[in-house]
Parts: C-alpha cells; sequence; structure tokens
C-alpha cells in the first residue's frame, strides 16, 4: 500500500525547494527579530503612550494581567506535558474487542485507504469489526467502500444512509449498530498506523475511570503545500503539548473526531441527548466530537490523551478551506464551552476536578476577552502604529518560535522552522476567526462539506471572505489613519542632541529620557505647548519619573513643567507640584528655580 508508506516516516527528505524555502524562514526571522529589537524602545514607549488615554488604561490594566496569567498557565502546563507518560500498549490477552467507525461523505478513493489501514492494524482479527457509513455520499465514496469491503467481508460492515444526513447522525448509526465494549471512531480521511488501534484502547482496557480516549493528530498530506506544513507544526502542539496537559488532569475537554475511543457504558447512555442537541433552538450539525466529550465528562469519567496512538489526516490546503476548518472548529467551542459551565464548577466527578477548571477559565478568558482585547488593539494601532505594530509583531514571532521550538523536541527535525512563518501568518490572516465565531455561534453550516439541499444557496461561500476582508481593511485602516495623524501633529525632528523621543496625539504626550541606553527620566502630560523656535517646551499637567543607574528613585507631579531645549538639564516645575521619592537619592537634573 504505497499510501502506507508515506504515514510511516513523516520526515521525508527535503526537496531542493522546500530547502531554499527553510532558508527564506531563518533570514526573514532572523529579519524580523533584528526589526524588533532596533525598535524595542518603540515597544515600552507605546505602553506609556497609551497610558496617556483614559480609555486604554482599563484595557493595558487587563491585558498586562493577561500576559501574567497565560505565562504562568504555560509554566504549568509546561511541568504536566513533562510529566506525562502514554499508557504502554496491552497484550493480545488484554485487549477487548473494539469496533471501528468509519463516517464517510464525498471522500472518494480515499475511504477505501482508510479503511485498508484498520485492517491492517496489529490487532486480533476476531476483535476488531469495522463499520463504514456513507452518509449519502454524492460522488463514487459508496463505490470504494464496497472495493474495500470485498477485500475483507467478514470484517468489514457497511451501512448506506438515504441522503445526507450529517455526520452526528452517520457516528449515532455506527454506535447503536456496534455490539463490542469499546468504539473506535476513525475519520474518512484518515489513516492510522499498524499499532494505532492498539495503542489507543490500552488505557481504557485498564482505567475503568476511563470513558474516553484521543488519539494524537497529525498532518497526512503535509507535502501539498505550505499551509499543511504549518499545521503539522500547529497540531504537534495542539495535541502532543495541549491535550497532553489536560491529560494529566484527566480531562481532555475535545476527542477528536479524526482518532477517538469510547467505553460502551460511558457512550451509549448519552447518544440520544446527544443526538438531539440543539443550540438557539436549531439542530447542533457541528461540534460533535467536543459535544460527546462535554456528556462523558459530566457523567464523571475520565478524558484522557494517548500520545502514541498516531493518525494522519488530511487538512486542507487553501487558506479558504482552512478558514473554514477553523472557524466550524470556533464556533463550536463557543457553544461547548456553555455547555461545560453547566457542570464544571459541579461535584461532576470524585476525583480531583481543580485543573478541569483551570483549563475551562482559560477557554473562557481566551473567546472572551482576549477577543475584545483584539478588537481594542485596532484603535491602539491607529494610536501609535509603530510600537503597536511592533509589539504585534514581537508577539506574532515569540507565538512561532514557541511552536518550532515544542516541535523540535519532539521530532528533533528541521519542519520545526515552518513554525515560524505561521506565528505571523495567523496574526495577519487567521486572528479574525475566533471574534467573528463568537458573534456567529449559531450558524451550524459544516462549511467544508457540500450538503445536499433543494434550496438555492448564492451566498454560501460569502463569509469566506468578507469577515477576512474586513478586518484586514480594519488594520490597514487603523495603520493609514494612524500614520497620518502621526504625521499631521508631529512637529519638525528634534535638535541631534535631543536625547529624548516625543509622540504628540491631540494633547496627550510622552517622553523618555535616556543616557547609555538607560532612562534617566520619563514624562507623561496631558497636553503641550511649543514656541516656534522650539527653544523650550512647556507641558501640562505632567507626572514624571526619575531614575538614577536606571533605577526608579522619585515621582513628580506638577500642574507645568517647562523644558529647556537650549539646556537638557534645565527643567522648570510650577503650579502644584508633589514629589514622591522612592529611594534615597537627591534629584539630578532639576533646576533649584523649581516651585
Amino acid at each position: 500500500m504505497s499510501q502506507g508508506l508515506v504515514i510511516s516516516d513523516p520526515h521525508h527528505a527535503s526537496s531542493k525547494g522546500i530547502f531554499l524555502l527553510k532558508c527564506l524562514i531563518v533570514a526573514g526571522a532572523f529579519f524580523l527579530a533584528l526589526l524588533v529589537f532596533r525598535g524595542k524602545d518603540e515597544l515600552g514607549a507605546a505602553f506609556d503612550y497609551l497610558w496617556l488615554m483614559q480609555w486604554a488604561r482599563p484595557i493595558l490594566v487587563l491585558g498586562s494581567l493577561l500576559v501574567t496569567a497565560n505565562l504562568t498557565a504555560l509554566v504549568w502546563r509546561i511541568y504536566l506535558t513533562s510529566t506525562y507518560r502514554p499508557t504502554p500498549p496491552c497484550a493480545d490477552a488484554e485487549l477487548p474487542a473494539v469496533t471501528v467507525i468509519v463516517p464517510a461523505y464525498n471522500e472518494g478513493r480515499q475511504v477505501a485507504e482508510a479503511l485498508r489501514s484498520v485492517l491492517a492494524s496489529d490487532y486480533p482479527a476476531d476483535r476488531l469489526r469495522i463499520i463504514a457509513i456513507d452518509d449519502g455520499s454524492k460522488d463514487d465514496t459508496w463505490l470504494w467502500m464496497q472495493r474495500a469491503h470485498a477485500e475483507a467481508p467478514e470484517r468489514i460492515m457497511l451501512v448506506r444512509q438515504p441522503r445526507n444526513m450529517g455526520k452526528r447522525f452517520a457516528l449515532y448509526e455506527g454506535f447503536k449498530r456496534g455490539s463490542s465494549e469499546l468504539f473506535v471512531t476513525i475519520d474518512s480521511d484518515s489513516m492510522v498506523l499498524p499499532d494505532t488501534v492498539r495503542n489507543l484502547v490500552s488505557p481504557l482496557a485498564r482505567d475503568r475511570k476511563l470513558g474516553a480516549v484521543a488519539g494524537n493528530v497529525r498532518v497526512l498530506n503535509r507535502r501539498q503545500g505550505l499551509i499543511p506544513r504549518m499545521m503539522e507544526v500547529s497540531f504537534t502542539f495542539s495535541f502532543d503539548f495541549i491535550r497532553a496537559s489536560q491529560s494529566r488532569v484527566n480531562t481532555v475537554i475535545c476527542t477528536p473526531g479524526a482518532l477517538s475511543a469510547y467505553r460502551d457504558e460511558a457512550v451509549l447512555p448519552v447518544l440520544e441527548g446527544w443526538l438531539r442537541q440543539t443550540f438557539m433552538g436549531k439542530p447542533a450539525n457541528i461540534g460533535e466530537d467536543r459535544a460527546l466529550t462535554n456528556l462523558i465528562l459530566q457523567n464523571g469519567y475520565h478524558v484522557s490523551f494517548q500520545r502514541n496512538a498516531l493518525v494522519y489526516t488530511e487538512v486542507p490546503t487553501t487558506y479558504q478551506n482552512l478558514c473554514k476548518m477553523f472557524l466550524r472548529w470556533a464556533r463550536s467551542n463557543v457553544r461547548e464551552c456553555l455547555g461545560m459551565s453547566r457542570f464544571i464548577f459541579k461535584n461532576f466527578r470524585n476525583t480531583p476536578k481543580a485543573g478541569a477548571r483551570i483549563n475551562f477559565i482559560l477557554e473562557v478568558i481566551n473567546l472572551t476577552v482576549i477577543q475584545a482585547i483584539k478588537v481594542a488593539g485596532l484603535g491602539f494601532l491607529a494610536a501609535y502604529p509603530i510600537g503597536v505594530g511592533l509589539n504585534m509583531l514581537f508577539g506574532a514571532l515569540m507565538a512561532g518560535a514557541l511552536l518550532a521550538l515544542f516541535y523540535v523536541i519532539m521530532h528533533r527535525n528541521s519542519s520545526a522552522l515552518w513554525g515560524l512563518p505561521y506565528g505571523l501568518y495567523n496574526l495577519l490572516t487567521l486572528s479574525w476567526v475566533a471574534t467573528y465565531a463568537l458573534c456567529t455561534p449559531h450558524n451550524s453550516g459544516w462549511l467544508t462539506r457540500q450538503i445536499a439541499s433543494n434550496t438555492p444557496r448564492p451566498r454560501t461561500l460569502a463569509w469566506n471572505w468578507r469577515p477576512a476582508a474586513q478586518w484586514a481593511g480594519a488594520m490597514a485602516l487603523s495603520l493609514t489613519v494612524g500614520s497620518s495623524m502621526a504625521l499631521a501633529l508631529s512637529n519638525s525632528a528634534a535638535p541631534p542632541a535631543a536625547a529624548y523621543a516625543l509622540r504628540q496625539n491631540i494633547g496627550p504626550v510622552a517622553a523618555t529620557v535616556r543616557n547609555a541606553g538607560q532612562p534617566t527620566w520619563s514624562f507623561r502630560a496631558a497636553g503641550m505647548e511649543t514656541p516656534p523656535d522650539l527653544d523650550a517646551i512647556t507641558l501640562n499637567n505632567v507626572e514624571m519619573d526619575m531614575y538614577r543607574n536606571g533605577r526608579l528613585v522619585s515621582k513628580v507631579r506638577a500642574d507645568q513643567a517647562v523644558l529647556d531645549l537650549t539646556n537638557e538639564n534645565i527643567l522648570t516645575l510650577s503650579g502644584r507640584v508633589k514629589m514622591q521619592p522612592t529611594h534615597q537619592a537627591a534629584l539630578p537634573a532639576v533646576s533649584p528655580s523649581r516651585s
């Protein structure tokens, strides 16, 4: 089986073109890192400048708290992942009977390859049964299923739905027809390795508290473009890191449709409610995997992740289809987080629940607060394009570097480099998806499947480009408006001797004076007045921080401050002046004439 040879070796020798692309990625990442380094002063100046705006302060404080919380969560997950170990595979005598369910819709030849990969499993043949369901396909999927069935008619049962009813109904049919102790679900666009099924069901065979096990999903078509290569790195982080850490607290929140295993006594009692699930009065046609996981967790079962149970699945190769996939997942996440909120803070099981609740809180923060900060970020971008833009770029680089680093740790392969462009790609082209999903969770279209319908749907694909175009347009407009404001409101360039950087916007201004790279003092003012000859600057309602050797020594507030640009050591404070020393030190560079 030629396809099987491909999935058995996930790291093929790179072609010359791929090698050159990787070199380009390294060069580009170095250039962007250098750009951020050269603009490091702008990173802090952006915060100081935005702090002057009353509307921005709560968002900045919230953002700072979120950064701290996410870094803490990252450290916690690193610990959990480092202590995670997959369950060793069972011997033949320990393995229970298992039914493998493979639903398919418009899959064509690939469904036969998926079924053959299951038939090749290193699992006792008398204890492995396959049920393949054609969910009303309009192509030759049924023909390919029959061909696979002819190769092992005693092991494969074929079921053909009278019409396309959705993946949830196809899986339901398989669960109802199965009679084994364990069920395994595999997507028809996926392929498993010979030891996958054995590895996947071993935790269930040994731990009666387990109700379900999530498999480890990798990319099958990673050689078909740049997007699959980036998804390979992203999937490794999502499963080998995120789900491994969730498994350590016995609460993997989603068993993937590509590969999962379920205990009969955990899944069969919830089937009817799962099948008839609704959201906002409409049938829930998406997120069947996450919904089923919720029901199993709610009934007190553990859900774990099995790293050595590998499945290779096809991912989108175009931006349009990638957005469809992520949007479907994001909408499902919104819905099921609401569902999970109904039981996660109750006594839903007898074993520890703290880890499950922490993961849930992190999910909710990502779904709500972070999306609000994304929108506010457009306003920040307009107010201070350079500083905020560099902060966004720095965040994208760090996210991509984290993905790449983890991939290197797991696989020690240069394919990790694809994580670097993915960080930037996600920021520029995919950051709108979660925000849009939060506003449209009621939409239940599968999006990546052509569902049979007698009703014309001329605008089905309209969403594909509009939200992305609107988001990109908003970012471009913010940059344009912000840059125009900066040009229109800025004064002439400061004299070469000036050691401070000045930013101005209608009223608020901020400045930082540095010596040998270290701050000596900085100010924030509500307004600024400058004479035509720029001999002096008058600042109104000013707040100042004084430093010595880079260390904050005092805070000063004054109604007015006059900075003499002909002699930078002369600073005159007037009106109500309040000084708050933070260190036993004199205040250099402040004129004796202050009052």
